[in-house]
């Protein structure tokens, strides 16, 4: 049975985000925005996807779009199946990436988790985007 983490609509969130006024950063500071993806690895009821398996999709999908550099945390999620009626946890890749706001990177992450989804057989990829004050 395929899991689903949860769908977020790239559109939707972006648009909240335009509708948001740019956070008033203290220097050094700048506005940005903030994306996190949380991947799920099982697939079925048992984890499908390794950590090689997941290291090889960051090189492929992830790594080519966001070239300057994002993190990934392990974690562990949980979400409701409502067609088996239960709590289903499993083991889980967290992807935070931060980026000046370009219609170009939100067709990146839509793409990526687009890649995750056929690749490993997901239902969703959980996106969330929001705005930032960034320094590096």
């Amino acid at each position: 049975m395929i899991r689903v983490l949860i769908v977020c609509g790239l559109s939707a969130t972006l648009a909240g985000c335009a509708a948001l006024p740019a956070p008033a950063c203290l220097p050094p500071s700048r506005p940005m925005l903030s994306a996190e993806l949380a991947f799920g690895r099982n697939i079925g009821d048992r984890l499908g996807v390794s950590d090689a398996d997941f290291k090889r999709f960051t090189a492929e999908e992830i790594t080519p779009r966001f070239p300057d550099g994002f993190t990934v945390i392990d974690g562990v999620g949980q979400w409701h199946d409502p067609e088996r009626g239960r709590i289903v946890h499993e083991k889980a890749k967290l992807v935070t990436l931060v980026f000046a706001e370009d219609p170009a990177k939100a067709a990146a992450l839509t793409a990526i988790a687009d890649a995750y989804k056929r690749r490993f057989r997901q239902q969703g990829v959980l996106l969330a985007v929001r705005p930032s004050c960034v320094s590096f």
